[in-house]
């Protein structure tokens, strides 16, 4: 597939997604949440893909939402980010796709998953981080809360106590802590990445594709039930969330990469 921001590399019934902007850390605008989508609707439907591996080029896996694009488009009439159609239109697609695709998707993460990219590989159903990655729940720190069906996501993986943590303290998980945690399936040497995620994504090619759908939609039943509902509450409490001052200046204390001063209102 020719996409600007996104990859798409087929080996065998395994195919790669490639997460493209490594000059921005693979941060999501626009273009990128488009062809994420057009790559994973081309996986759902071809029939000689039967496992899909999630990854991002250069030195992280995904920053999280392009805040330098926030402002620019989309724009409610009080002029304030439209978080609220940008969830909806643009990422909770991405999300339903990867939970609906009746074949296993792994995601492959290396360097930093935070914000969206974090929402992202807790999505997929295995996670195989590098051992020098980590898990970031940043959007207190800009003042939100978070999105993309993490806080269905993370939950359902490690419970309630360590939840609140990473969304409240905004701070960063360490790959072995995330395994410790039980919010990835496994940890490799930052070197063995590529080579460990791509033979878990051609055993899973090779394997009872049917079967592990069924194991995928029982998963969803019992976790993910209320994805649906999730999403539009995420997405209702971001919009009441961008109408704060306390977004304004945490978006611009990240841009002028100085502490928030946040006011609480």
């Amino acid at each position: 597939m020719q996409l600007d921001t996104v990859n798409v590399l087929l080996d065998g019934a395994g195919a790669t997604i490639e997460l493209n902007r490594p000059q921005t850390l693979n941060a999501w605008n626009k273009q990128l949440a488009h062809d994420l989508i057009a790559a994973l609707r081309y996986a759902t439907d071809s029939d000689d893909v039967r496992a899909v591996r999630i990854t991002g080029a250069g030195r992280a896996f995904s920053s999280g939402a392009d805040l330098k694009d926030m402002g620019s488009e989309d724009l409610t009439p009080e002029g304030r980010p439209d978080v609220y159609k940008v969830l909806t239109e643009r990422y909770h697609p991405i999300m339903r796709a990867i939970r609906e695709m009746r074949k296993p998707v792994v995601a492959a993460v290396n360097g930093g998953a935070i914000g969206i990219g974090c929402s992202l590989a807790l999505c997929c159903d295995l996670i195989v981080a590098s051992e020098s990655s980590y898990f970031l729940l940043a959007f207190v720190n800009i003042g939100l809360a978070p999105d993309g069906g993490s806080s269905l996501f993370v939950p359902a993986r490690i419970g309630a106590a360590r939840t609140i943590e990473m969304a409240m303290l905004g701070e960063r998980v360490p790959a072995a802590q995330a395994l410790q945690w039980g919010l990835v399936n496994r940890v490799v040497p930052d070197g063995e990445l590529e080579s460990e995620s791509a033979a878990l994504l051609a055993r899973l090619a090779a394997g009872p594709t049917r079967s592990y759908a069924a194991n995928k939609q029982l998963v969803n039943a019992q976790l993910y039930g209320r994805l649906e509902e999730q999403l539009e509450l995420e997405a209702r409490l971001q919009r009441e969330m961008a109408s704060t001052d306390d977004l304004i200046e945490g978006v611009s204390a990240f841009l002028q990469k100085r502490p928030a001063a946040f006011k609480g209102r």
